[in-house]
């Protein structure tokens, strides 16, 4: 399998966990954890294959490093690139944009020409609205560590398990169905 470029911001400890997580969980060096921060069109334009994660801030917002990336990312043609999501949110305190992150990520990258990967099930979150589900699923893997923290490491062991296998024969047709 190609390396696997793991963009994250580092100022979260949270992320930062989940990323590091999802990193072990492929339990080969193909994954390389890149700090957004520090990012630029070369780290994106070195990977076929992209992992993005972020959590989401205050009413739906992307933390600072990613809304600083974001006009780079603009510029950038990423045709041809796979992009697999994960985000953070907390479904009690925010239902009403729970892990819009995602969804302000996805929109990102595939108005950049990046096909994504990874969708994931909704079921067992309870939350009234996200930017982050499309067609009735999550357009990646959402983590909730304030609420479901005990599901985190199933959760990413199911996905890293998909997207290893969507990694490698490319992108899913749009009817299949995830249950992470």
């Amino acid at each position: 399998m190609k390396k696997i470029g793991l963009f994250y911001g580092t100022a979260t400890a949270k992320t930062a966990a989940v990323a590091q997580k999802i990193k072990e969980a492929f339990g080969e060096d193909i994954v390389d954890i890149i700090p957004v921060e520090r990012s630029d069109e070369k780290e994106f334009n070195a990977y076929d294959h992209i992992i993005a994660g972020s959590s989401t801030w205050f009413d739906g917002e992307l933390p600072t490093y990613w809304d600083e990336t974001l006009p780079e990312l603009a510029t950038l043609d990423l045709k041809g690139k796979e992009v697999a999501l994960f985000g953070l949110g907390d479904q009690k305190k925010y239902p009403d944009n729970f892990a819009d992150g995602i969804g302000i990520l996805a929109r990102a990258f595939t108005e950049r020409g990046a096909t994504l990967i990874g969708k994931t099930s909704t079921e067992g979150y309870h939350f009234s609205r996200s930017e982050a589900v499309e067609n009735g699923q999550f357009l990646g893997l959402v983590i909730d560590i304030e609420n479901q923290s005990d599901k985190t490491n199933e959760r990413i062991r199911k996905w890293v398990k998909q997207i290893k296998t969507e990694f490698e024969k490319g992108a899913p047709s749009s009817d299949e169905e995830f249950n992470c």
